[in-house]
């Protein structure tokens, strides 16, 4: 499926003033890197789908033209689907696509814990 390429097109001016950015077809839609980590796609099947966070997501659940975002019959927990109603206009865009670069902020962050410290002999 074709993603939308206007709403591709805001992206990007969102996030035309950032480092490391980076789109990629994923998903079947449009996906935007932010320092190796995805925080929101222009979907294939109408929408954006924004990195949110697990504890966040039930919160942004509460706010209109928001819905799971499901892939391959399962939920995805770190995931949100917004309609385009709920990114009409600019301000509303950069608030998703803000909460996406944070969210992916904080799960690159809880990837990168610090791994036990080798003692002589190779052995933890």
């Amino acid at each position: 499926m074709a993603y939308d390429e206007k709403t591709a097109e805001r992206v990007r001016e969102v996030l035309s003033d950032r480092r490391g950015v980076v789109e990629k077809k994923l998903m079947g839609g449009l996906s935007f890197m932010v320092s190796g980590s995805m925080c929101c796609s222009v979907s294939g099947r109408g929408g954006l789908l924004v990195r949110v966070g697990t504890e966040a997501r039930e919160q942004m659940m509460s706010e209109p033209h928001v819905q799971p975002m499901g892939m391959g019959g399962r939920t995805m927990s770190g995931f949100v689907r917004v309609a385009p109603e709920g990114y009409r206009t600019g301000a509303a865009l950069r608030k998703w696509v803000e909460r996406g670069i944070a969210a992916a902020r904080l799960a690159r962050a809880s990837s990168a814990k610090p791994r036990g410290v080798r003692k002589r002999g190779g052995k933890k």
